[in-house]
């Protein structure tokens, strides 16, 4: 008998996987590549809200146990993934700097907001306000994340590209059965995947889609992050990430021209420069309308478990989500009531 099966590879999948490696646990991942939010995702990590300068929920904890997380990760692998990086907020007048100054003096915030206005000019990238500075900012690398990391659980017999078969799954008292294994535990970390969950799909995952391009531009010389209406991330030989839009409707992972148009037009809206569009790529985020991850034991059965809703900000919440997942199911620690799937149920 193993200790856990993990069904789902994805950004909560791989932190759960990692902490249950950490702390010796045995398990076997499932995953059949058919969610795609973790590869498409911008991977950028930030503790504020630039849209209302307000502080992202725990984000000190979250950021002290993700640089642990990746750093252990790299070392592991052999592979750089965290890449940090300076956010820059582009100002668009002299009311939103003032929004930032009083921004900055707020105790919880003040960790994170620069104080003085960056006024270095960008070529291609009129900043007549300048800009404010972000710091413990960066991005994963996520693709090579999810190809190293898959690579690890397959040289550790511990991966099964294939689709899970919750029709297969057997529950007895104190473990599940599922084909030739035995396992004390499932966790499901399935991203948007969970409405095909017969366990977990009354849950309100919502699931918000977003585009992105890899775009190509010589004149443009960056070597921050910039956050206007989009982000734009500096990939090296004048490639940039670009993103991201969203909608709240369409639930596939198909490129659409109105998302394409929205990216050109917001992206012309910041550059005075040409810029070819490399890639285009879409997903579906794993969102919740309260903002709040997706975490618990599933009310009839104990040894059932989810590890979902991380929505855009994963690459900051799986490392910490992971780890009070499993402080929850192995020593009992309470969940945060604001993240427990109780929070959802009224028996």
């Amino acid at each position: 008998m193993i200790d856990y099966i993990v069904v789902g590879s994805g950004l909560a999948g791989i932190a759960f996987a990692e902490t249950l490696w950490q702390h010796q646990k045995s398990f076997v991942v499932f995953d059949n590549h058919s969610q795609n939010s973790t590869k498409i995702a911008g991977g950028l990590y930030n503790p504020v809200i630039l849209k209302r300068f307000s502080e992202v929920w725990n984000a000190k904890q979250q950021l002290e146990l993700a640089d642990i997380f990746y750093k252990r990760i790299e070392q592991k692998l052999s592979v750089t993934v965290d890449f940090k990086l300076p956010i820059y907020r582009k100002f668009f007048s002299v009311e939103e700097q003032n929004n930032w100054f009083s921004a900055s003096d707020k105790p919880n915030l003040s960790p994170f907001l620069a104080t003085d206005i960056i006024h270095k000019k960008y070529q291609s990238i009129d900043s007549p306000f300048g800009y404010g500075e972000v710091l413990q900012t960066g991005y994963v690398d996520t693709v090579a994340l999810l190809n190293h990391y898959h690579e690890y659980l397959k040289s550790q017999k511990a991966f099964e590209e294939t689709t899970f078969d919750y029709s297969q799954l057997q529950i007895f008292d104190d473990y599940v059965a599922y084909q030739n294994l035995k396992a004390k535990h499932i966790v499901f970390a399935e991203g948007f995947g969970m409405h095909a969950n017969p366990f977990f799909k009354y849950l309100p995952l919502d699931g918000t889609k977003g585009e992105l391009f890899i775009i190509k531009a010589n004149d443009l010389d960056l070597d921050v992050i910039v956050n206007t209406s989009v982000f734009i991330l500096p990939l090296g030989t004048n490639l940039f990430k670009v993103g991201a839009t969203y909608n709240w409707e369409d639930k596939t992972c198909t490129p659409t021209e109105e998302g394409k148009q929205e990216l050109v037009d917001r992206l012309k809206e910041i550059l005075n420069c040409d810029f070819e569009i490399i890639e285009h790529f879409a997903g579906v985020r794993p969102t919740v309308k309260d903002r709040r991850p997706l975490l618990g034991t599933h009310q009839s059965h104990k040894n059932l478990h989810i590890l979902n809703g991380l929505g855009t900000r994963g690459v900051m919440l799986a490392p910490a989500m992971a780890l009070d997942l499993f402080e929850y199911i192995e020593n009992g620690k309470p969940l945060d009531k604001t993240i427990d799937i109780k929070r959802y149920t009224t028996s």
